[in-house]
């Protein structure tokens, strides 16, 4: 797995601090990719908070360059097996082959593949589903990272965010709780307008886009500019100025929320996602 993944992370939680010590930029992670990591759990019997703490850890949050130009969000390399798209990093030598994905869900299926099926993982699939810790060293010894504090880190992400409750999240309350995600366009007046409710779309920048005191908004990354976000989500870059209290002069903060609508007053909820 990509080592500078965990050097990235720990200098972002600590560049980019949310109410409580934890990371606007996490938060966002977990409230994008939850839904799919619960149901990858009870699909694979890998737990939740091991994927989610694995995901945010290896990639950054999402914003390393594996995880932005690949999709690939565990750091998970080709191997011999591997039959799809490639690209090169260096990492533990020169050169070395990361697995490529079409979508963000794809590199999440793939994750609890490719536990499943090698040997060396087996004895973690007789540990409790609530065993977060157990996973967390047994990923370790069984050689997924060479950092030596790499269970340590799993298990400090999963109890700082609190991520075992999803652990605990069963089918029923995944089919009830799952909320569905709108999408938005341009309307007459170039502000952002609903166009109705639709289930989650894991396929191009839309996944980024969450509520943020039921406002849409994404989570600035590195290189992302006023003009690069008003091409992308339909809008005026003056308006995305406006809704963020910035002038044209002001540069944007990696990690940071970025408003698509004008914000609220006051908000009824510091996260929410729709």
């Amino acid at each position: 797995m990509k080592k500078n993944s965990y050097t990235f992370i720990l200098l972002f939680i600590l560049r980019t601090v949310y109410a409580g010590g934890q990371s606007e930029a996490v938060l966002s992670y977990i409230d994008h990719y939850k839904w799919i990591a619960i149901e990858q759990m009870h699909a694979y019997n890998i737990p939740a908070s091991i994927t989610l703490a694995q995901g945010i850890l290896e990639s950054g949050a999402g914003m390393s360059e594996l995880a932005e130009k690949s999709n690939n969000h565990f750091g998970i390399k080709c191997h011999e097996n591997w039959k799809g798209d490639k690209v090169y990093y260096d990492d533990d030598a020169e050169d070395e082959c990361f697995r490529k994905y079409k979508k963000v869900e794809d590199s999440y299926a793939d994750h609890s593949e490719f536990l499943t099926n090698s040997n060396r993982y087996q004895k973690l699939f007789e540990l409790k589903i609530t065993d977060y810790k157990g996973w967390a060293k047994g990923l370790k010894s069984a050689g997924y990272a060479t950092n030596p504090k790499y269970a340590e880190l799993l298990i400090d992400i999963i109890e700082k965010y609190e991520l075992y409750d999803y652990d605990a999240m069963t089918t029923a309350e995944l089919k009830k709780d799952k909320p569905k995600k709108k999408e938005y366009k341009e309307d007459k007046n170039n502000d952002i307008a609903e166009t109705g409710d639709q289930h989650f779309n894991w396929s191009g920048y839309k996944e980024h886009v969450f509520y943020f005191n039921r406002i849409p908004a994404v989570t600035i990354k590195e290189n992302d500019s006023p003009a690069k976000l008003a091409q992308e989500h339909q809008t005026k870059v003056s308006n995305l100025l406006k809704y963020n209290d910035l002038t044209a002069n002001d540069s944007l903060q990696p990690g940071t929320n970025f408003y698509l609508q004008p914000k609220r007053k006051k908000g009824k909820e510091k996260f929410h996602v729709v």
